[in-house]
């Protein structure tokens, strides 16, 4: 047996484990904590919950990162330096599911949706490892621009306030109301028979909404952008790639400074607490919104596939069949234990294994640490209500960046493309991107098709997966290789 370790099983000193593993965790950090507040506040839930969706997966993040890189039997994990975090393609699907079910119900619906989706990720995850040919990069690429490009909308809305609610562009003038009131008195009062008042009868909103996009949420939201810039422009190394956590701290210390900020459940909170699984009951399950899920879950392996392989090729390590397939059931068990523990669908990070390109430091015992970092984040609540009370004003800077990246990363894979020479890829592009603009542009065109199949066609996302996938198909056939795909992963480590 040879007495030389392979760096990626090399156990380094604990201070210098920690502190790298801290970088993993910063570098992650802007994007692990994104997708809990949307999925929360889209669920209309309470302060303390959504405090407690980016704890609980905080707490997920760290335990499947743990398991990714150490491995856990030879059935789980990839034994390679990979950070886990929630993955945003399953964004525009649990956002349909809680516009239609806001509340707890919503969410055990959701979490049905991803138990179920993880157990079947675990059985498909051999299965997966051999569908690259139907991914090659017009297909990946196209992919990963839609949701950015999906995701921008949240991230604009955050700036200015949510189409509808509080924050709506238009409210009803106070005066039309009370004028409806006092004609009703009136005609009551002298004995006329009103007739019977429609169903949903209501004024319409005709007022310009002063709390929608006021002009100092607007400058903050900038000036969070103008920092982030700015880092990423003038900062070095490790600084530079967390330049998007760095504008978010700032943003919430100038909101902080301005009195836009609420401490009070940050100090009502407890200084640790365990996460529980099935906090908001037990789990709904709904055969559709599990096969929403399923199909989020073959495109997030097909993208783990290419991280892994571009990991192996970073790393020095060859990456073999049995790996890979161990590597996505971890996707899966990761994913189960999310829905488990009240979070998301897990993949690996991409920002992390452009980390690990960056600084060469290639031990998976590093991501081990990152891991047991964030556990212990996640056991402490006050974080939590800490990245709760940061105004969505201030994430929309940030998150106009976050999400921007995950397109210019689809726009940056699409570049491998062949459009020269094979016309066919601009059909590819063209209209699996005009499917996945029609929920963000038309978002009310389902209304007159069945209602069951409403969350399998309400997220763009799954509507370009579907039509990139046929279409290369039918222009290409099943062309797509590993090499490509490990190309397309190394291409993508701006952002996830």
């Amino acid at each position: 047996m040879s007495e030389t370790i392979h760096p990626v099983d090399e156990v380094l000193p604990a201070p210098k484990l920690f502190t790298l593993g801290l970088q993993h965790v910063l570098v992650m950090y802007a994007g692990a904590i994104a997708v809990p507040l949307i999925v929360g506040r889209v669920l209309k839930l309470p302060p303390e919950d959504v405090a407690f969706l980016i704890s609980a997966d905080l707490f997920v993040c760290g335990v499947v990162s743990i398991l990714q890189s150490l491995g856990a039997t030879q059935w789980f994990g990839i034994k390679l330096p990979v950070m886990m975090g929630v993955t945003f393609a399953s964004v525009g699907p649990m956002v349909s599911m809680g516009i239609a079910n806001p509340g707890t119900e919503g969410a055990r619906m959701i979490f049905g949706a991803i138990i179920g989706a993880g157990i079947i990720g675990i059985l498909i995850a051999p299965l997966v490892s051999r569908m690259l040919r139907f991914f090659p990069p017009v297909v990946t690429g196209t992919i990963i621009l839609v949701i950015g490009v999906t995701l921008m909308r949240i991230g604009i809305n955050w700036i200015f306030g949510l189409p509808v609610g509080p924050t709506a562009p238009k409210i009803v003038d106070p005066q039309h109301a009370e004028w409806l009131n006092s004609v009703t008195d009136l005609a009551t009062a002298s004995g006329a028979a009103l007739p019977e008042q429609p169903r949903g009868f209501g004024v319409a909103p005709t007022l310009n909404n002063p709390a929608y996009a006021p002009l100092s949420h607007i400058v903050l939201s900038l000036v969070v952008l103008l920092i982030v810039v700015g880092v990423a422009r003038f900062a070095k190394g490790f600084l530079a790639n967390i330049a998007v956590l760095t504008g978010i701290v700032a943003g919430g210390i100038i909101a902080a400074g301005l009195g836009m900020m609420d401490f009070s459940k940050v100090a009502a909170a407890a200084w640790f607490a365990p996460i529980m699984p099935f906090h908001f009951g037990a789990p709904i399950f709904d055969p559709v919104l599990i096969l929403t899920m399923v199909l989020v879950m073959i495109v997030v392996m097909i993208e783990s596939t290419g991280m892994f392989l571009a990991l192996g090729d970073m790393t020095g390590k060859k990456v073999t069949q049995p790996m890979l397939s161990a590597g996505l059931r971890m996707d899966g068990l990761g994913t189960l234990i999310g829905g488990i523990f009240n979070t998301f669908p897990y993949t690996s990070f991409s920002q992390n294994v452009g980390l690990v390109g960056v600084t060469g430091i290639r031990s998976r015992f590093v991501c081990v640490a990152g891991g047991a970092i964030l556990v212990v984040l996640g056991l402490i609540p006050k974080m939590g209500a800490l990245v709760e009370a940061v105004p969505t004003v201030v994430l929309g800077g940030a998150g106009l960046v976050m999400f921007g990246m995950v397109a210019a990363t689809g726009i940056r894979i699409l570049t491998a493309v062949d459009f020269k020479s094979n016309r066919n890829n601009l059909f590819v592009v063209a209209i699996a991107l005009g499917f996945g603009m029609i929920p963000v542009v038309a978002p009310d065109f389902k209304m007159w098709l069945p209602h069951a199949i409403h969350p399998l066609i309400d997220s763009g996302i799954l509507l370009a997966s579907i039509a990139a996938v046929l279409l290369n198909a039918l222009f290409n056939g099943a062309s797509g290789t590993a090499e490509d795909l490990r190309e397309a992963a190394t291409a993508s480590d701006g952002g996830h």
